[in-house]
């Protein structure tokens, strides 16, 4: 079997990825992940999963780049970093649906192998008390859209609809797998 090498050190990517039962290693990919003027959010999503793949491509191997971008109103929401950033985030889309755009690219020898997953989530209206009371609880401010779904997250939601629920964690695994079975690898 190839060498498989996941281009992130994402817990959640990591755990994720280890659902499929393949021995994979992990490695920081260094890619700049500035958004293009004008550039569509799924359109960023993929680009990036592609760079991050290919930061990390050598012959004797397969990477899997994975991105996340979140979308509202036609613009990306990127990782908040900060309370305050969060704070405005979950307040903006308290009460409206939130686009989120996660690609897969699995790049190795014969090429690569690429899709954008879409999930909608459709956020309950939230109260500032509500938004700070999550924030203090989870603190995701390494996460974009600034909820963590796996967790507490999920209490902000009135609905997800989605082909994938591993998506919005960060790797759509169903994509993961049909991309890797198209790379020759054996998922069962």
């Amino acid at each position: 079997m190839p060498r498989l090498i996941l281009a992130s050190t994402s817990p959640y990517r990591r755990e994720l990825l280890t659902r499929l039962g393949l021995p994979f290693e992990t490695a920081r990919p260094e890619t700049d992940e500035t958004p293009a003027p004008g550039e569509a959010p799924p359109t960023l999503a993929a680009r990036l999963a592609r760079a991050k793949a290919l930061a990390l491509a050598t012959p004797d191997a397969w990477v899997i780049g994975s991105d996340q971008v979140a979308e509202l109103d036609g613009a990306p929401l990127g990782k908040p970093g900060t309370f305050a950033a969060a704070q405005a985030q979950l307040s903006s889309m308290s009460g409206r649906r939130v686009r989120f755009h996660t690609a897969v690219c699995v790049a190795g020898p014969d090429g690569l192998h690429e899709t954008v997953d879409l999930t909608e989530v459709h956020f309950r209206p939230l109260s500032a008390e509500e938004i700070d009371r999550y924030l203090h609880a989870e603190s995701p401010l390494d996460c974009a859209g600034s909820f963590k779904c796996e967790g507490l997250g999920i209490s902000l939601f009135e609905a997800i609809d989605n082909r994938d629920p591993t998506a919005l964690v960060g790797l759509p695994l169903i994509a993961t797998a049909r991309l890797l079975r198209e790379a020759g690898f054996r998922i069962p």
